[in-house]
């Protein structure tokens, strides 16, 4: 697997304060530039930036996926194996309400995964994966 560069992500909030606490004493990313209307974060070695839209609207669609509603659009990152587990409980224990509760998918097989969403404070649809073999990660096999 080629080493993956970081990608840039700007996505709209209704209140920057209360998404600057969600971003940093939820999901516990490091904050980076800011202003008034945007602040930039370390979202597990990727940029995330959060622009003020009062208006923004999230929630808007899901489709069916292994018999779960999952929530359209939506971004994440994949994390390690040995550290999803411990990163639900984390979450868990914030009480964060999750669209899809953790689970694993694939289970046994080659594709074997474990996947959770949730949304931010602004509506936003967040997933976090895990791969057991993190080679699967592009493979067109299950």
């Amino acid at each position: 697997m080629k080493k993956l560069s970081p990608f840039h992500l700007a996505i709209p909030v209704k209140n920057l304060s209360e998404s600057k606490d969600f971003y940093e004493n939820i999901l516990g990313c490091n904050r980076g530039r800011e202003s008034n209307e945007w602040a930039d974060y370390d979202f597990f070695g990727h940029q995330l930036v959060i622009h003020v839209d009062p208006n923004h609207q999230g929630r808007a669609h899901h489709n069916e996926v292994d018999g779960k509603s999952v929530p359209i659009p939506h971004f994440g990152v994949v994390i390690p194996w040995d550290e999803f587990d411990k990163f639900a409980e984390m979450l868990i224990t914030n009480k964060i309400n999750f669209i899809i509760d953790p689970y694993t998918r694939f289970k046994g097989l080659p594709g074997e995964q474990k996947t959770m969403f949730f949304y931010d404070n602004s509506g936003n649809a967040i997933e976090f994966k895990s791969f057991k073999d993190i080679n699967m990660l592009f493979s067109t096999k299950i």
